[in-house]
């Protein structure tokens, strides 16, 4: 390898997990795994994963609908903290009063005053996997997986406005080009349009 300047991908910084605490609030999960079947804002799903900005950990936090997969809300930031999971929800276009359940896990990340209030504030209902039981958030982990692959795997943003800037077009490619076998081989936005056309006729 050194004779033909190879370097194994092994090799490129790798994320070091570290402990964080957990909330340990007694809600329930309100979802149980049912991922499918679900109206339009019935349920929206987040979770949070790191990206290499300039050698340093930043980090992206995504909101899906279960109806269509589609991510509703989104937000990049320079730290793992509730605000960045605040900042997601703000950018939810839909209004907020239409969401009935936000199901995550028990990262501390998605526990603090300010989140709370704006759950209350909107009436949306909060719901917690089991602790560390990552099925329980299945929607979120798969759809992490696929934007490691195909937005950050061996990738360095040069500076965060970069990231912010890519993440942006990921998101719009991700909900107007990117087909899903869960749809039917549709788009998330494809999918809505024709769910909002059937309920209509």
């Amino acid at each position: 390898m050194k004779k033909y300047n190879l370097i194994s991908s092994y090799t490129i910084k790798q994320y070091k997990v570290t402990k964080s605490k957990v909330n340990e609030d007694k809600i329930e999960n309100l979802v149980k795994r049912e991922f499918d079947d679900k109206k339009c804002l019935e349920v929206v799903v987040s979770d949070l994963t790191y990206v290499n900005v300039n050698g340093k950990w930043n980090y992206i936090c995504l909101i899906l609908d279960l109806f269509n997969r589609e991510i509703v809300g989104y937000a990049a930031g320079k730290n793992k903290t509730a605000k960045l999971v605040y900042k997601a929800l703000t950018r939810v276009k839909e209004p907020l009063h239409n969401i009935e359940i936000f199901h995550t896990d028990r990262g501390s990340e998605f526990k603090n005053k300010l989140l709370d209030e704006v759950l209350l504030n909107f009436n949306i209902k909060r719901s917690l996997s089991k602790k560390g039981c990552p099925y329980d958030n299945a929607v979120a982990e798969a759809t992490y997986k696929i934007i490691k692959t195909e937005f950050a795997f061996n990738r360095i943003f040069k500076s965060f406005e970069e990231l912010e800037l890519e993440l942006f077009d990921y998101v719009n490619w991700y909900n107007n080009k990117r087909i899903h076998g869960s749809l039917d081989y549709l788009t998330p936005i494809e999918y809505k349009t024709i769910m909002s056309d059937k309920k209509l006729s």
